[in-house]
């Protein structure tokens, strides 16, 4: 049997912390999200399906190259320009000590990705730099992860529906852990159109979600409609997916593509020319490698807690109206508020 950890989020992961930062003031809908490693680093690796990803770092975690520890992954709104958060998280790390050493000093390793949330606010230019990296970095802590309108979800959109962030986790038979934190904003639907019913509610523990009732199906279509069309490279999903198992960079990198079928199972449709959606794979090293049937239980609880944790930032998220547009939570759409 599998459950679901203490606070069935990625913090379940012993040693891993996250924190959350917004950009704050007039026309601002954007956000930052850290997920930090134990001290001294974790194994890391990476798989982008879509095809217009907004990535830092990712050369490094290919299996072929040097380093094999990462520190921290950032997670961001602010299309490209939201990358400057990890120069934040780097700073603070490099004051903590905690990076690759070389002569002189350490090198902070810090890949980072983000989604495109530019101006949904209402200003084009409000969004996340290296002051944010720093505050969620501060705020980073292993208590429950705060899902929804936050962080790097705080701009976020999926099928015309308000998205989020979301996280999830699984603990195996054998005692491991493996959980999902998934910055939520997609062109494809996260519903049905037809139904109004969560693609990813099915891959739910028992009594998982608290699903609200279907009153108005269309409200999903609708919102969908509203905001269909829409040019390359203006939405995406991003995420990370943590084990306290040990596996090296292929490993992790496996992990993460196991991740996407998760995105795959949840939305409709994933991977397009208009997202970037990129996985980071993460893994602490506290427990064994695992045998090969205990590889294949992580790989399928992998892509289960991602499914799951893009439920939870649906169903968590809240309905915004800026100058920029109106974006209906699916609480809202399928009540037909």
């Amino acid at each position: 049997m599998i459950g679901a950890g203490r606070h069935n989020d990625i913090t379940d992961v012993a040693g891993i912390r996250v924190g959350h930062a917004q950009v704050v003031g007039e026309g601002a809908l954007s956000g930052t999200t850290v997920v930090l490693a134990p001290p001294g680093g974790a194994s890391a690796g990476v798989d982008v399906r879509g095809a217009a990803p907004g990535t830092r770092e990712t050369d490094l975690l290919d299996p072929r190259n040097t380093v094999d520890k990462v520190h921290a992954i950032v997670l961001g709104g602010g299309s490209a320009y939201g990358l400057d958060a990890a120069a934040g998280v780097m700073a603070r790390l490099e004051e903590a000590g905690e990076g690759f050493a070389v002569p002189g000093g350490v090198v902070p390793i810090v890949p980072a990705a983000v989604l495109f949330d530019l101006g949904r606010g209402g200003r084009f230019g409000a969004r996340p730099g290296a002051a944010h990296g720093i505050a969620a970095f501060d705020a980073a802590s292993d208590s429950p992860v705060p899902q929804g309108v936050v962080g790097a979800g705080t701009g976020a959109v999926a099928g015309g529906l308000k998205g989020g962030i979301g996280s999830a986790s699984a603990t195996l038979p054998d005692g491991t852990t493996v959980a999902a934190l998934i910055a939520v904003n997609a062109v494809g639907s996260a519903a049905d159109v037809e139904t109004g019913a969560l693609h990813g509610a099915r891959h739910g523990l028992p009594g998982e979600f608290d699903l609200p009732e279907v009153r108005e199906p269309g409200g999903v279509g609708a919102a969908l409609a509203r905001h269909a069309g829409g040019t390359a490279g203006t939405a995406t999903t991003i995420g990370v997916v943590a084990t306290d198992a040990t596996l090296d960079k292929a490993g992790c990198a496996r992990l993460a593509t196991m991740g996407h079928d998760g995105l795959a199972r949840s939305l409709a449709p994933v991977h397009t020319v208009m997202d970037g959606d990129t996985i980071f794979g993460m893994a602490t090293g506290a427990r064994r490698a695992p045998d090969m049937p205990g590889l294949f239980a992580l790989h399928a609880a992998a892509a289960d807690v991602v499914a799951r944790a893009v439920v939870h930032a649906i169903l968590n998220a809240t309905s915004v109206r800026t100058p920029a547009g109106t974006w209906p939570s699916y609480r809202d759409a399928v009540a037909g508020l």
